[in-house]
């Protein structure tokens, strides 16, 4: 009997968010198995005959997409809302319209002003690797509030195209309140931090004394 498995634990092998399925379910292009309860399961052998012709339509092209999709909230406030996660989930059904396959899902919580987001920064290292010859973000804010231009010239020499699914940005004066109020959150924890340590240090030196 073919083993029957989650929509969430195929999305995981299919690397594309739950709603992708239901999306390929309704068009046909996977077929799930109802449960008496509703649920819907997904065929083993479907999900691997999936998987096998996904490789083999890449095995043919010559110049595959290789595509990481990346996403970023300003602060956790948004991700606990659920923005992130809903963000990623338009990226990954824009990615299954165009038939991309993505190898790479990227996030980030923080301001478009930093250059220390983790994720960012892996993303560097897959174009400079040359892991990745597209990366797909919802909007051109998404990825840096400032010179994206400079961003897109050092993709474009390494020939990774930024793909961008919403020409629309964020107002200057939602994200630019997000990124004040991270960045005092960031100083404040810095000084904060500083003055705890001087206090140890001057605790410690009444002890000695």
């Amino acid at each position: 009997m073919d083993k029957l498995i989650t929509i969430q634990q195929a999305a995981t092998l299919l690397s594309v968010v739950p709603k992708t399925l239901r999306e390929w379910d309704k068009n046909e292009k996977l077929k799930s198995v109802r449960t008496k309860g509703g649920h819907r399961r997904y065929r083993q052998s479907d999900i691997e005959n999936l998987i096998g012709t996904t490789q083999q339509e890449v095995i043919s092209n010559p110049n595959p997409d290789v595509v990481a999709t990346y996403g970023r909230v300003s602060s956790h406030d948004q991700k606990q809302k659920g923005d992130l996660d809903r963000q990623c989930q338009r990226l990954s059904e824009y990615c299954a319209k165009k038939k991309y396959q993505i190898n790479y899902i990227l996030k980030d919580v923080g301001s478009g002003l930093s250059d220390s987001r983790h994720s960012l920064n892996k993303l560097f290292d897959l174009v400079i690797e040359r892991k990745i010859n597209r990366v797909v973000i919802e909007n051109k804010d998404r990825l840096t509030r400032y010179q994206f231009n400079v961003l897109s010239k050092f993709f474009n020499s390494y020939n990774v195209k930024i793909e961008t699914i919403d020409s629309k940005l964020c107002t200057d004066e939602e994200e630019l309140t997000n990124d004040i109020m991270m960045l005092m959150a960031v100083f404040s924890g810095k000084l904060y931090g500083r003055r705890s340590a001087k206090r140890r240090k001057d605790m410690f030196s009444l002890v000695l004394k």
